[in-house]
């Protein structure tokens, strides 16, 4: 963590871009640690936080963008074949499919909330077909929410985000997560049409 926050101070707003955007493409990068740490930064006033939030959205949105890419061409079929990506598609694909027929689009939406999930939705709407219009609708806006909710953590913790850190991780950040899907979860309730008996 500490060789990516120099790289966070060195390179900013970039290095932000840059690491989101491979972060989403692999599960390699900790992306929710890239984002605090970047809220940290601009509570620290070394970023402001419009930027960090847009370069951190446009990094995420590229990545996914890519993943749903590789999915959709078949070029993931190719990538699974080698190295680190073999092991890591291979043992989380079977999951995200099911996740992915089980909650639909919206796990584009709620996937950026679960580790180990947020980096395979888009390779599996890819690869089901999904129309590129349906996948933006439900995938753009989650990530926006993603990014928002993760940079505003860091700029509320601060400098106690080291301290902090673990709590944070184990507990507070899960809580965010369901409490989220729980309020989209009872707006879509809500609009539903009351059945006619």
């Amino acid at each position: 963590m500490q060789h990516v926050d120099l790289f966070l101070a060195h390179y900013g707003y970039l290095a932000i871009f840059g690491l989101l955007m491979l972060g989403i493409v692999g599960p390699l990068i900790p992306d929710e640690t890239i984002l605090v740490l970047a809220g940290a930064a601009v509570h620290a006033g070394r970023l402001a936080m419009v930027p960090a939030i847009g370069a951190a959205f446009a990094g995420s949105l590229c990545g996914i963008t890519l993943s749903y890419t590789l999915g959709r061409t078949g070029a993931v079929l190719v990538l699974e074949k080698f190295g680190p990506f073999q092991r890591h598609v291979g043992s989380q694909m079977p999951k995200v499919h099911e996740w992915f027929e089980r909650y639909g689009k919206w796990a584009l939406f709620f996937g950026y909330f679960v580790a180990g999930i947020r980096h395979f939705t888009a390779l599996a709407a890819g690869i089901g077909k999904l129309e590129w219009h349906e996948f933006a609708l439900f995938a753009y806006p989650g990530g926006l929410l993603w990014v928002v909710s993760f940079v505003a953590t860091g700029y509320f913790v601060g400098e106690e985000w080291e301290t902090l850190r673990p709590l944070i991780e184990r507990y507070i950040l899960g809580a965010v997560a369901v409490a989220l899907v729980a309020a989209v979860a009872i707006w879509f309730l809500r609009r539903r049409p009351a059945s006619k008996n």
